[in-house]
């Protein structure tokens, strides 16, 4: 019984340390729960300066336009994963598809 608990205890650790280094990276935690252990955490769609890129898009003669696309359609959107411990004691994380 007592490994058990050790076991969970060790579970915590290991899940509250990953979720620290999520929100340290800018992630907010919208849900937790650590009983089962999991949390749902969002990160927010970041703003696209459009005219720098315009302005970067002109002087590189339209070659800047591979990354404005990228960084448009890409790398700006909101993201929503789930982070949980499985059965083993393993943490994973799947993403959430925004609705």
């Amino acid at each position: 019984m007592s490994s058990y608990k050790n076991k969970s205890e060790e579970n915590l650790i290991k899940f509250s340390t990953v979720l620290e280094d999520k929100t340290n990276k800018g992630f907010i935690v919208l849900e937790r729960n650590d009983k089962l252990p999991y949390a749902i955490l969002l990160k927010r769609k970041k703003e696209v300066n459009h005219i720098f890129n315009f302005f970067v898009f002109c002087v590189t003669l339209g070659l800047w336009s591979v990354v404005w696309i990228y960084i448009a359609q890409v790398s700006s959107k909101a993201k929503k994963i789930l982070i949980a411990v499985d059965e083993d004691g393993n943490t994973f994380e799947e993403k959430c598809y925004m609705g």
